[in-house]
């Protein structure tokens, strides 16, 4: 790469209720790319036009009525979309672009992982069951590039997988999303497949990361008690590249929030 290049990934729960939230984080940070996640709209419902005129011209979507649902906005053409049907569920939950940065092609998968519900037992909970074979298939999703020179993984993976990830490992242990089977497998994976987690990678593990906090709480600030829920994964060509991560906190201050706060990576030429 001869120019820095961003990316971001936001889940945004709900794209047509918070489409202003979306346009006014465009307007003050101009990343290359927006990965969205939850936008809970059919393809057709999207709102491309108004993202068009704020110069993201190039939208991958893989939407489903009410439900789901990603999407990546770009300055930069895509040369190549696709989207898997995970578990065979028909969930919009996955879409794969290909964008050309200063000569370089990068690959970049836009995840939204299925939450899970609220038992952690696959024997009761088909949610949960449903979760867990969903990473698994996610297994085929390496950083072999091909005829690429670079890839990237992005999105809600809806598991905090480190201790610092959370506001209590402890108290967490039993909860969806902290639970060692997910949190092991999730590890497991990344490391299988090459991927490089990117937030860690510039965030020491010792230190509290989070980028999610719940509607419940009756001041989300105050007490703070976050989950690192969103990642940014990369292939090795990128680790050494990465100059900046910046989680966008105060997002979730907002009017009418999303409970997710973007985060957004830069990386040098």
């Amino acid at each position: 790469m001869t120019q820095p290049f961003t990316i971001a990934t936001w889940n945004i729960n709900s794209v047509r209720l918070r489409r202003g939230l979306v346009e006014r984080f465009l307007a003050d940070h101009a990343p290359d790319i927006l990965c969205l996640q939850e936008i809970k709209c059919q393809d057709d419902q999207f709102p491309a036009k108004a993202f068009a005129r704020a110069g993201y011209e190039h939208v991958a979507l893989h939407g489903q009525k009410a439900y789901h649902g990603v999407a990546t906005l770009s300055k930069i053409p895509f040369s190549s979309v696709e989207r898997r049907d995970f578990c065979g569920m028909g969930d919009a939950r996955h879409v794969e672009c290909t964008v050309d940065v200063n000569g370089s092609r990068i690959r970049v998968h836009n995840f939204y992982v299925p939450a899970g519900g609220d038992e952690p037992d696959p024997a009761i909970n088909p949610k949960f069951a449903h979760k867990l074979k969903f990473l698994d298939e996610m297994r085929a999703i390496t950083t072999e590039t091909g005829a690429h020179d670079a890839a990237l993984l992005v999105g809600d993976l809806n598991i905090a997988p480190l201790e610092n990830d959370v506001w209590s490992h402890r108290q967490l242990l039993k909860v969806v999303s902290h639970t060692p089977v997910e949190t092991e497998t999730l590890e497991e994976l990344r490391r299988e497949a090459g991927w490089a987690d990117l937030m860690r990678h510039h965030v020491p593990g010792d230190q509290k990361l989070f980028t999610w906090w719940s509607y419940r709480a009756r001041d989300w600030a105050a007490s703070n008690r976050g989950r690192r829920l969103d990642h940014i994964w990369g292939s090795e060509a990128l680790r050494g590249a990465l100059t900046s991560m910046n989680v966008l906190t105060e997002a979730r201050g907002w009017e009418k929030p999303s409970d997710h706060v973007p985060v957004v990576a830069r990386f040098a030429p």
